[in-house]
């Protein structure tokens, strides 16, 4: 799954891409881990606009973002979530740990 990347200042936002299943999870998560370890963001956006399906493996990607934000002192949000993985999110209660704008 393509992801891109926007840096402006300390700020950075990632464009995820395609599907988000567990053939992919797992690419995307060292994807992830090593692009925003390399620019330590202080808020990170995931940005889901062009996401067309989503199973659990999504939330695994977006905890392990949200937790390396968490133990550097970084925040993190999602942004433009479509309804299918919108309700993936819902089901598993991760609007209540990860702001989610609409």
């Amino acid at each position: 799954m393509p992801i891109r990347l926007v840096q402006e200042k300390n700020d950075l936002t990632v464009y995820l891409q395609g599907e988000i299943d567990h053939h992919g999870a797992r690419g995307m998560m060292l994807a992830l881990d090593r692009e925003v370890s390399a620019r330590d963001p202080r808020e990170l956006t995931v940005d889901m606009r062009e996401v067309g399906f989503m199973d659990s493996s999504g939330i695994a990607v977006l905890l392990r973002c949200w937790r390396r934000q968490e133990e550097t002192g970084g925040t993190m949000r999602v942004r433009n979530v479509p309804a299918q993985a919108r309700r993936v999110f819902t089901a598993a209660g991760l609007e209540k740990i990860i702001p989610m704008d609409d």
